[in-house]
């Protein structure tokens, strides 16, 4: 495994859980900065939306730092990992200072992501392409416990654009192993 740690970062539904299960399938342990959220959410007996995975997220960042999620992460991994779920520009920073991180962003076209989201049938707060795109605006902050969407793109160390069938996806990450 040439990098023990993979972080996936990435907009809504572009296939980040795909590339994860891909990974895993080579023997990657899996961790979701976003399970730490739902487990508080849980602990709280709220639901799991992602409005509440939103402001939960944020308010743990201004509680516990902008690394928070990362941090308490990193502690828990013993091997080789997927870390999936990174929207924060200091959870990368911390996470690019760990010996073999990599950084990949998966990116997918909106409408097909909407489409997805749909077919998952997650709660994604979001009943329409309008809905979808504005709730996603949200998460392009530049408050330092916000999400940093767009930054966090532009930190990545590869772009794996997911605009076709899960093998087209499947062969594009090959190139990382």
């Amino acid at each position: 495994m040439s990098h023990p740690f993979i972080g996936l970062t990435g907009t809504n539904s572009a296939g980040k859980g795909e590339t994860a299960a891909f990974f895993m399938s080579y023997g990657y342990g899996y961790r979701s900065l976003s399970d730490v959220i739902r487990a508080r959410l849980r602990a709280e007996g709220l639901e799991e939306s992602r409005d509440n995975l939103i402001r939960r997220g944020n308010e743990l960042r201004r509680e516990g730092g902008p690394d928070i999620l990362a941090r308490l992460v990193m502690a828990e991994i013993r091997q080789p990992s997927v870390i999936d779920s990174i929207r924060n520009t200091r959870e990368i920073a911390y996470l690019k200072s760990q010996p073999g991180f990599f950084l990949l962003a998966i990116e997918a076209p909106i409408a097909l992501r909407f489409e997805r989201a749909v077919l998952r049938g997650r709660n994604e707060s979001a009943a329409t392409l309008e809905e979808f795109a504005r709730k996603e605006d949200e998460e392009r902050g530049s408050r330092p416990e916000a999400q940093h969407l767009d930054a966090c793109l532009a930190m990545a160390d590869a772009v794996v654009v997911n605009d076709g069938t899960i093998e087209d996806l499947h062969r594009k990450l090959e190139a990382f192993l």
